[in-house]
């Protein structure tokens, strides 16, 4: 990609669900459920050519509602999850399922953005995630080092720990608490860590990020970042969890460097033991202040509030961010970073 420039697709509908295709490690794929009122709601397969800059894209049916969230199995690249609104007795509830995508349902050939002839396809559904006594669901999150039999939801203040079974025919509320604080909480977003034995969650309610262990999650380990607007959307690098991605209503996208959450918050460390007298560290190198948390990046190539971001499971140094507009912006982390990273 020249220069890093970012590269946007278009949808024809509102939207604000997005996620990558956890399982797929080869494909730029990520995954787009709008928002219609008025027509058969619809989640956008999209590929990306980073080499050709060229996105290839299918369209599946989300015909049950709005999608509100969406998240993929990291063990089965058919399976996915969505929020969606549905109707009952004259209340609106955000429910949650499972669903199984058409095994013809891969992108082919190079459609262009704005082709929109190309056949739609109906989703498979597997299973209800039942929330009726915690409230509207916020999202749901796959557990990231499993084998797609556990996934956690959000509602409204709840965390809900469910056991998928029969092949993900089955849902069966495992455990579940309520996290607590000043305030009334009420969560809009979460993402586990796949770093720190899965005990790490971060989640977004209010305009603060916040930082939990589920060890213990009656109170926030740490506050990770304020904004001057809602925060939508966070989430974790999974091959560097110091990066952090959050997305707010000020149409904006943070990319932060949060070492003091990070695995390796000072990188790769060798123990004086083990370097030789030419490698011998230099006096002011020893004394070096340890990184701070900061602000690397701002993207705003949006126009409206975004609602997602998310990191590629295909390659660690690029993103996606969605706004409620139906903008879909495809970035990369800066090279210098990246450089500073790896070496």
């Amino acid at each position: 990609m020249e220069d890093d420039a970012p590269v946007i697709y278009g949808l024809e509908f509102q939207a604000r669900a997005l996620t990558p295709q956890t399982a797929e490690t080869d494909a730029i794929r990520f995954l787009v459920g709008t928002q219609s009122l008025k027509y058969d709601n619809q989640i956008h397969i999209i590929d990306f050519d980073d080499e050709n800059n060229i996105i290839n894209k299918n369209v599946l049916l989300h015909q049950v509602g709005e999608i509100w969230h969406i998240s993929a199995s990291p063990a089965d690249k058919g399976v996915l999850a969505t929020c969606y609104n549905k109707t009952s007795d004259s209340k609106v509830l955000t429910c949650a399922a499972v669903w199984r995508m058409p095994e013809d349902s891969e992108p082919g050939g190079h459609e262009s953005p704005d082709d929109s002839a190309s056949t739609a396809h109906t989703l498979e559904l597997l299973c209800h995630l039942d929330n009726t006594t915690h409230g509207s669901m916020a999202c749901v999150t796959w557990e990231p080092t499993g084998d797609g039999k556990r996934v956690i939801s959000l509602a409204d203040n709840h965390i809900l720990l469910w056991d998928l079974q029969e092949s993900s025919s089955q849902a069966v509320l495992a455990s579940s608490a309520s996290l607590e604080g000043k305030g009334q909480l009420k969560f809009t977003s979460g993402r586990w860590s796949p770093h720190h034995n899965c005990t790490q969650v971060a989640t977004a309610n209010d305009t603060a990020v916040r930082g939990w262990d589920t060890r213990n999650v009656t109170e926030p380990v740490k506050t990770l970042e304020e904004h001057s607007h809602w925060v939508w959307n966070v989430r974790y690098n999974h091959s560097h969890d110091q990066l952090v991605l959050t997305g707010s209503s000020d149409s904006r996208v943070i990319l932060s460097n949060m070492v003091s959450i990070s695995s390796e918050p000072f990188g790769h460390l060798v123990d004086d033991d083990d370097l030789s007298d030419q490698e011998e560290r230099r006096p002011e190198e020893k004394s070096q202040e340890p990184p701070q948390d900061s602000v690397i990046a701002t993207y705003e190539e949006h126009e409206d509030s975004v609602y997602a971001v998310d990191w590629s499971s295909a390659d660690p140094w690029l993103f996606a961010s969605l706004s409620y507009d139906g903008r879909l912006v495809i970035n990369r982390v800066p090279r210098a970073l990246k450089y500073h990273i790896l070496l």
